[in-house]
């Protein structure tokens, strides 16, 4: 399926006043995910397979680089973690980077948010409302994540304008 996403991410030092915010206002928490993305070279976007204890899928999405919330659109592909999807996209394509990393995951309705250790780069807060293409409106996505940006404080000057992969990459 795929989904229209509007993202915000930003380093943080707050992680635990985000955690508590999102404790008390009646969130699902979803739980702590340790995942490995291991992003692979391709022409057009991204695409990245996710390994992880909760969440474990291929990623196939086209997102700019800017420091605000972002527009992507996002294919998903559950995967099976036990097969060997990995080693053919590695074989086919090449791996480009390995990103590994402690993921707390929340939802409030369509709006999940992360709290995220990155080895090598820190912690960070993600925002992301979520919607399936055509049935929601891009601006409605982007409303909820800046009203969201501003109930937890995140300021401006925190967000980041590039993924975790780009950073490492750039780190190298």
């Amino acid at each position: 399926m795929q989904h229209l996403l509007v993202e915000i991410k930003a380093r943080t030092a707050k992680a635990d006043q985000i955690r508590t915010f999102l404790e008390k206002n009646k969130t699902y928490f979803k739980g702590v995910d340790y995942q490995t993305d291991t992003y692979f070279k391709v022409n057009k976007g991204r695409l990245k397979l996710r390994e992880g204890n909760i969440e474990n899928h291929l990623i196939q999405y086209y997102r700019p680089n800017q420091a605000e919330a972002k527009t992507s659109e996002v294919l998903l592909y559950k995967s099976n973690p036990e097969s060997t999807l990995k080693q053919i996209l590695t074989n086919a394509l090449g791996e480009l980077v390995v990103v590994k990393k402690k993921r707390e995951i929340y939802f409030i309705d369509n709006v999940k948010f992360h709290i995220d250790e990155v080895d090598q780069l820190g912690s960070f807060a993600e925002i992301e409302a979520i919607g399936n293409k055509g049935e929601h409106l891009e601006e409605d996505l982007r409303a909820q994540c800046l009203h969201y940006q501003q109930l937890l404080g995140i300021r401006t000057e925190d967000l980041v304008e590039v993924s975790y992969s780009d950073m490492l990459l750039a780190n190298e």
